[in-house]
């Protein structure tokens, strides 16, 4: 892969994810893509205005000083085809091609909860954000939010006070820090986290971008927070994408007068969130109790061929673990303690009575034939 061409294709004005991914492929990688003539990128799928698009723009960019810009800025890229890019944004409707980052992407962070919310919370909000975002960082949850004033870096500086990693996304380009007064917290989330953003170096805070990023904030974490919304908040914005996206979504309640707590108020009413007091029942929703001997399980434990096959017999419906062995034909010693190590790694869930469910999260290591 030459990271050039990604990084190209990203600024090129009406070719988002879905397209991309057309000339990929069509085309089987983003050099040759970036190279074709017009009658190619027609059959790619390229509608006019972007085949035009393209054209203008790859004669007026030198794609190694785009590069080289980088490179002086300190900034890397993380791409589909990378082995650190965010498992969890693969699997959303759009996730973007590429991610410009500065920090560094842990696998550890698949561990991660977005905490958001208004930008001009009240005392009690600040109190309930520290408390949450805290608390999830010392159970070493990676906080996932936005880097605005307010909820956001709330919980960010909560996160790096408890020791914790934490992750901003950005809804401008990664060198254009929004707002800049943020810049000590951002430098701070570098060195403890990591930053990230979309949109190519130069790119303004303009409004429309930031929708977009939510989507990102949403989809890097196993569930989303929200602390003190309003009606019209962009916190809810958020929030329907984690619903979109399969995630689960948790509200603090508020003053039912108080406008800052109409949107959380109504998303707990309306049964799109669960109504949550501390961080214990964010980690309990999780199954993340036990995230640090899910974390070791997973580091030293080897995805086999029956760890496959156990998984591949499990549904959201419970089975007992005497159906499993019948189904995998292996014996029940061996089926049960395949199932311990699944549900240390997060992978399956006991929900009572020798019954079990996949996790929401689980995924088979490979297709067995």
């Amino acid at each position: 892969m030459d990271l050039k061409y990604w990084v190209g294709f990203n600024q090129v004005p009406g070719i988002g994810p879905i397209k991309f991914k057309q000339l990929l492929d069509h085309f089987g990688d983003a050099g040759q893509a970036w190279e074709a003539e017009a009658r190619e990128l027609k059959e790619a799928g390229l509608d006019a205005k972007a085949i035009e698009n393209l054209l203008a723009f790859r004669q007026k960019v030198s794609l190694e000083e785009e590069i080289d810009k980088l490179s002086k800025a300190g900034i890397k890229v993380v791409t589909w085809s990378d082995k650190n890019y965010p498992e969890k944004l693969r699997s959303i409707h759009d996730p973007p091609p590429l991610l410009y980052r500065k920090g560094e992407l842990l696998s550890q962070d698949g561990w991660a909860v977005a905490v958001v919310g208004t930008r001009s919370p009240r005392p009690y909000g600040r109190q309930i954000v520290e408390e949450i975002a805290s608390d999830l960082a010392r159970s070493g949850v990676t906080v996932v939010s936005g880097l605005a004033r307010g909820i956001d870096s709330l919980a960010h500086r909560a996160a790096l006070e408890a020791g914790g990693r934490t992750i901003a996304v950005l809804g401008s380009g990664i060198d254009v820090l929004y707002p800049e007064e943020h810049k000590p917290l951002a430098e701070a989330i570098i060195k403890q986290g990591v930053i990230l953003s979309e949109y190519p170096l130069g790119t303004p805070p303009v409004a429309e971008n930031f929708p977009r990023r939510n989507r990102l904030i949403s989809g890097l974490a196993l569930g989303t927070v929200i602390v003190e919304a309003g009606a019209d908040s962009g916190a809810l914005i958020t929030a329907d994408y984690a619903l979109e996206q399969g995630r689960e979504l948790f509200a603090v309640p508020g003053n039912v007068t108080s406008p800052k707590s109409r949107g959380t108020n109504k998303l707990i009413q309306e049964g799109g969130a669960k109504l949550i007091f501390s961080a214990a029942d964010i980690l309990e929703e999780l199954n993340m109790t036990m995230i640090q001997e899910q974390r070791q399980a997973a580091a030293v434990l080897p995805q086999n061929e029956t760890e496959a096959l156990v998984l591949g017999t499990l549904s959201t419906e419970p089975m007992h673990v005497d159906e499993i062995g019948r189904q995998t034909r292996l014996p029940i010693s061996q089926v049960t303690g395949t199932l311990a190590l699944l549900e240390l790694k997060g992978l399956v869930r006991q929900v009572g009575g020798m019954h079990y469910i996949l996790a929401r999260e689980a995924r088979l290591p490979y297709t067995v034939d």
